[in-house]
């Protein structure tokens, strides 16, 4: 799925391209793609329609583009294959074309979704901790390359948890935007194995757990995300290269680029974790780890 460098670069697409505008009409093409608005189709098209776009804005994974004149968004799921698509109107539909919003200033802003496990709703806006954000994202933590993140009490957070720390990473309760890839690949610069209880781990250890998570997305971010497909694009419909740059995700069998030995691949929750395990060692004890 889609993490936090990913959807930025889509973010960043948005707020060059819809930004100001006017959604002049809408047409829903799959009844699953607005499945989260409860009120149905008939009330989504008629709360978007004459609307002005007036911002793109992010949290960790999710992304919504607040609407003007009301204290209203689209909150936009990605999901596992969801794309956010500028494109003239004369361009033929997409094949999986979930939601055309025709735009003032000549675009189509197409939502296109082959597996359907994205979409779009409408919520309403609140203010948490001074920032405005949708209601259902009010309990999602701020991510590592938010500006207002505290990487110190997300430490102390940390030190609180009685779980491995890769599991720590993809709560979005704790800090927003990691996901599978991007955690293996900050316990991989930080050289700690996934497994490792977090309350065990020494602050320094965690800080630099943090820095790498910071570090490794920005670079991703700067090289347009990561994409293993052509289901990852940006607002053009360009593919990231950053799965080029990857040091532990994926790369089962490779030589680790530090040390030389063969990246393992282990199961966990339900998907895999990928480790050196020379840089990355299995924890055999509780013992704190510096």
């Amino acid at each position: 799925m889609p993490e936090l460098p990913e959807v930025e670069v889509v973010r960043l697409g948005l707020a060059a391209h819809v930004v100001g505008s006017t959604i002049e009409s809408v047409d829903v093409l799959h009844p699953r793609a607005i499945r989260r608005h409860l009120p149905g189709s008939r009330d989504f098209v008629g709360q978007l329609r004459g609307r002005r776009i007036a911002a793109a804005e992010r949290r960790g994974k999710y992304l919504w583009l607040p609407l003007e004149p009301c204290d209203i968004a689209v909150v936009v799921h990605l999901g596992m294959s969801g794309q956010m698509l500028v494109q003239p109107p004369t361009v033929p539909d997409e094949k999986h074309l979930r939601i055309r919003a025709r735009l003032d200033n000549g675009a189509d802003l197409r939502f296109v979704d082959q597996r359907t496990f994205g979409g779009w709703a409408i919520a309403p806006l609140t203010d948490v901790d001074g920032t405005i954000v949708p209601e259902p994202v009010a309990h999602i933590a701020r991510d590592p390359v938010d500006p207002l993140f505290d990487a110190e009490s997300v430490v102390n957070v940390l030190r609180g948890k009685h779980t491995e720390i890769k599991r720590a990473l993809l709560d979005q309760t704790v800090l927003s935007g990691v996901g599978n890839i991007y955690a293996d690949e900050a316990l991989w610069r930080a050289k700690i194995h996934g497994n490792r209880i977090a309350e065990t781990l020494s602050r320094p250890a965690l800080r630099r757990l943090l820095t790498a998570a910071h570090a490794v997305m920005g670079e991703a971010l700067a090289q347009g995300g990561t994409s293993f497909d052509a289901l990852y694009v940006n607002v053009n419909g360009e593919s990231g290269y950053f799965d080029r740059s990857l040091d532990a995700y994926g790369q089962e069998g490779l030589p680790c680029s530090r040390c030389g030995s063969p990246i393992r691949r282990e199961k966990f929750m339900n998907r895999s974790s990928y480790s050196c395990p020379k840089c990355q060692p299995r924890p055999r004890t509780t013992r704190l780890v510096s």
